[in-house]
């Protein structure tokens, strides 16, 4: 199956996660795209092809002769689409020699390019977009059809010499879970990458150290006429908390190594509010003191009150995988190499977030991040190049033999 055919059939699928959820995946229907890889996988005659109890499904490329003693590399992307907007009924449009200039999606949406302006540097690719109405699911589909296709291409070309492959696809990494079940030891690579990027040459080793923040404000209600010495406005309480934190310091005020603070949920009455954040920052120095920032105004108001009035959880979700990478620097050499030997100029930029390579690191599987092609993940304007696609599938061919 051709790369353009194949992106096109997997978006087909809805497979999108549920963060509310509590099973394992999240939703039943992920594992649909999951079976279909797996036997996939069998009909292209990859060895060790399982699905386990979770949805992970892993396969092996065997080393051709004479190479059963290089390192073991491995590929791994997710199925799941993200729950910020739909990914059923998905109708990619497909744009031949893209002219550079403003995109029509339906009737009455336009991507322009004085919105999105790394659009400009797509004219005279292929780009697939959505219709408007949904994401499109390159996120991370068109990874999985990146390692597939590249799989069909080394079962069918036996004569090009590399090490033993593994692939894996996960399920959930939208929603922070997709490694939870992730079996390092029987996936038995060395080394791996996720190709899980976007813009054409990415090259992700560094990510934020990420906590999240769950806050619970017990107030007291008054009547207002007699509330003197005697309310505690729970939503009030919640403005001052806000206010405390640095104003810049959020995710609209900051780029690059910034870190942030960003209140994600809040609810309630003046009886009771709930809150929620996400802490992030590249530094673990900095990030620490992030987590003292907040801990500190609860504190502050608490004795105010004069009553532990808040309560707060504070938990680690991941940590900047740039601590687990740098002792194997031939990882990124090699990625890099492996993007000029396909014609691409490496973009080598820290990650705004996390990836399932950023746990899977910590978890004794060096994983640095590729490129995809894909662009404004998680919404109605979502496309990918396929143009650049294509030398995503190129880079990780490179990539496995130059191991």
């Amino acid at each position: 199956m051709e790369l353009k055919e194949r992106f096109l059939h997997y978006v087909g699928f809805d497979t999108q996660s549920d963060e509310t959820s509590h099973t394992f995946p999240s939703t039943e229907k992920q594992l649909v795209l999951l079976r279909s890889l797996h036997d996939e996988m069998i009909a292209l005659g990859l060895s060790e092809v399982s699905m386990d109890e979770h949805g992970y499904v892993m396969g092996s490329i065997p080393a051709t002769a004479g190479m059963e003693d290089r390192p073991i590399i491995g590929f791994i992307s997710h199925v799941d689409t993200a729950p910020d907007m739909s990914g059923a009924n998905v109708k990619p449009q497909i744009i031949e020699n893209y002219d550079g200039t403003d995109i029509r999606l339906n009737d009455s949406l336009m991507m322009t390019v004085a919105d999105f302006p790394e659009l400009s540097f797509y004219k005279g690719h292929t780009l697939i977009t959505t219709d408007g109405t949904t994401l499109l699911g390159a996120d991370d589909k068109a990874g999985v059809a990146e390692i597939m296709t590249m799989a069909e291409y080394f079962m069918n070309n036996p004569q090009i010499a590399h090490g033993k492959i593994r692939i894996g696809f996960t399920p959930d990494e939208e929603i922070g879970r997709g490694v939870d079940f992730f079996d390092v030891k029987r996936f038995g690579a060395q080394f791996a990458y996720t190709v899980d990027g976007g813009f054409e040459g990415e090259l992700e080793y560094e990510n934020f150290n990420a906590a999240s923040a769950k806050l619970v404000i017990q107030g007291r209600n008054i009547h207002p006429g007699s509330a003197k010495g005697k309310m505690i406005n729970a939503l009030q309480i919640a403005c001052d908390l806000q206010a405390m934190l640095p104003v810049g310091m959020r995710p609209e005020l900051t780029e690059e190594y910034e870190g942030f603070f960003h209140l994600i949920h809040l609810s309630g009455s003046v009886e009771q509010a709930e809150m929620s954040y996400i802490i992030r920052d590249h530094d673990r120095k900095l990030f620490e003191e992030k987590k003292q920032i907040l801990s500190k105004a609860v504190a502050y108001l608490n004795a105010r009150l004069g009553e532990e009035a808040i309560t707060l959880k504070l938990q680690d979700q991941y940590y900047n995988m740039k601590e687990q990478i740098d002792p194997y620097p031939e990882l990124i050499e090699r990625a890099q190499q492996a993007m000029k030997m396909a014609g691409v100029t490496p973009v080598v930029k820290p990650i705004r977030g996390g990836t399932d390579g950023a746990r899977l690191s910590y978890m004794g599987l060096p994983c640095p991040n590729l490129f995809t092609g894909g662009m404004n993940f998680h919404g109605k304007y979502e496309y990918c190049s396929l143009t650049t696609m294509y030398k995503a599938l190129k880079t990780i061919i490179h990539l496995a033999t130059l191991f």
